[in-house]
């Protein structure tokens, strides 16, 4: 984790994913709360291609910070709350 270079666009996507229904427009197949959201609305919102947005999203996600979810041929993301509280309490102890 500590090898990952920090990447401000990283923490807004983690930021944005701690309330999607606010931060996404609510999509046809799947819930932004339940499912997660995909690469494309993120990419959208950061107005950047998928392709770059997938990177972000699978650094957090091989992090532990997000899970993944397919569903069809996509991918959606959502925060790992457990995880997220974990790393908080392992810098907070001085790591």
């Amino acid at each position: 984790m500590l090898r990952t270079p920090v990447s401000e666009r990283r923490l807004v996507i983690l930021e944005w994913l701690k309330d999607p229904v606010a931060h996404f427009p609510r999509r046809r197949r799947a819930d932004p709360v339940e499912d997660g959201v995909s690469a494309d609305a993120v990419a959208e919102r950061l107005g950047v291609s998928r392709a770059v947005a997938e990177t972000h999203l699978g650094l957090l996600a091989d992090l532990g910070l997000l899970r993944a979810k397919r569903m069809g041929r996509r991918l959606y993301y959502r925060r790992d709350e457990v995880r997220i509280a974990e790393v908080a309490r392992m810098f907070e102890k001085g790591w």
